[in-house]
């Protein structure tokens, strides 16, 4: 382990994580200063810190344990995020069915107010938020809706889900997406191992009505 005096890395340590995670156990990887990263740790987060990001909360801190592959996904989340061909609206939207469908904590209060910004409609969030399918949903937000949870359900999409889906986004489009659902599939799973709380004053999860239901199916 090395020390780093980097001014943007050195901005790493005044990062705030939580304590404690959505299970109420404290996070399992605890938050790495500059003085604690190898120079393949600090070469990642340097990169990262110098992004559209700005940051290393959510999944990055526990990505940092495998750099190399903590810099291949963070430049794929930078493509699929800023740059991706979905419009932001529907792409900050897929972000949220795939937050909520993880029950991940930390995505939902990250990217709820992102998605807002971006123009969908609280009453369709809120929805989201609470496992039904919104109602009032605009056209295209329907085709991305349909896509994203039958994909996730099924493993496929029918005929006519692809083709709705493809009238808005176009090939790269969907790829774009199915990309994307992907990604926050992986971000899900990481933040959730990880126990990553969401910031006690940004927007809540609340639990899904079948959460206990589903724990107990999940016990051997």
């Amino acid at each position: 382990m090395g020390k780093t005096t980097g001014p943007v890395l050195a901005a790493v340590v005044g990062l705030g994580f939580a304590a404690a995670g959505p299970s109420g156990g404290a996070e399992r990887f605890p938050t790495l200063t500059p003085d604690q990263m190898t120079a393949a740790q600090r070469k990642v987060a340097e990169a990262i810190m110098a992004g559209p990001r700005k940051g290393l909360g959510g999944p990055f801190n526990t990505w940092l344990r495998s750099p190399e592959l903590a810099d291949k996904l963070q430049q794929v989340g930078e493509r699929l995020r800023f740059h991706s061909s979905v419009p932001p609206r529907l792409n900050e939207f897929a972000i949220l069915l795939t937050a909520r469908a993880w029950d991940a904590d930390y995505e939902w209060s990250a990217h709820y107010p992102l998605a807002l910004k971006a123009g969908l409609r609280p009453a369709v969030a809120a929805d989201v938020a609470r496992g039904k399918r919104p109602a009032g949903m605009a056209a295209d937000e329907t085709a991305v809706y349909d896509f994203v949870t039958e994909l996730r359900a099924t493993h496929r999409v029918s005929d006519p889900t692809y083709a709705a889906a493809h009238k808005v986004l176009g090939d790269q489009g969907v790829v774009d997406l199915v990309a994307l659902c992907g990604y926050y599939d992986l971000v899900s799973m990481t933040l959730n191992v990880g126990q990553v709380a969401a910031p006690s004053d940004g927007p809540q999860l609340p639990p899904p009505a079948n959460k206990a239901k589903a724990a107990k199916r999940a016990k051997p």
